[in-house]
């Protein structure tokens, strides 16, 4: 599904040079429940915005179903990111002037999809993340839970294959954040690539797959069986 080969993203500060990735190269397969974790300043937000097509290499490839990332303009970024992307932030990034069901039309407005059409598909997905009761509230309305969960029927709007989540419950209690990682195993057992970048071991056991970045580089990855407890 995705490929990095050697990918370096390097910033220029004043007269010096952060090396934020050093030479990363991993694969991720269709289906894959991923954690991508590190410290702060480990190089894993760098990163989330490769593989988000947020930000591009300085050296080296992405690939990303099989169409090389690197050569792309922004307005065709932005288009792979609405339609092969669903990102899930930490703080929801909701628009609060709209309700649960507009922030989940959004991403269908950009894709063009007529309105009925858009309407009949956000109020199917909210459904299925458990807030059909709940569409005409707008965000202040909603718990932080539900919030997280409009956020993620929103990441889902365009049937996207990817799911990346940035520290999906970084703003939620105990309880509301294993609701959140519950909700993103089941879309994985459903067949979507689930991508959560995190600073917490906890969030991390969720996943089939843990990939360690520091100092840019991957410094360990291995795979278990998911630990959902």
């Amino acid at each position: 599904m995705l490929t990095l080969s050697n990918v370096t993203k390097h910033y220029k500060m004043g007269d010096s040079v952060v090396r934020a990735l050093d030479g990363i190269s991993l694969t991720i397969d269709e289906g894959d429940f991923t954690a991508i974790v590190g410290p702060s300043g480990s190089g894993k937000s760098t990163l989330m915005n490769i593989i988000g097509c947020l930000d591009i290499v300085t050296d080296g490839e992405y690939v990303l179903n099989q169409i090389p990332i690197k050569k792309y303009e922004e307005d065709e970024l932005a288009e792979i990111r609405n339609k092969q992307i669903g990102f899930v932030f930490q703080q929801f990034n909701l628009l609060p002037s709209f309700s649960a069901l507009e922030n989940v039309m959004m991403p269908m407005t950009y894709a063009r999809v007529p309105k009925k059409q858009r309407e009949k598909i956000a109020a199917e997905i909210l459904t299925k993340v458990g807030l059909g009761d709940r569409m005409d509230h707008k965000p202040t309305e909603l718990s932080g839970g539900q919030q997280q969960r409009v956020s993620i029927a929103r990441a889902l709007a365009n049937n996207p294959a990817i799911i990346l989540a940035d520290e999906p419950t970084g703003a939620l209690d105990q309880k509301t954040g294993k609701e959140v990682l519950d909700l993103l195993t089941q879309l994985n057992k459903q067949g979507k690539t689930v991508i959560v970048i995190t600073h917490d071991v906890g969030v991390a056991a969720y996943a089939s797959r843990i990939l360690t970045i520091r100092d840019g580089k991957i410094v360990d990855d291995s795979r278990k069986e998911a630990d959902h407890v």
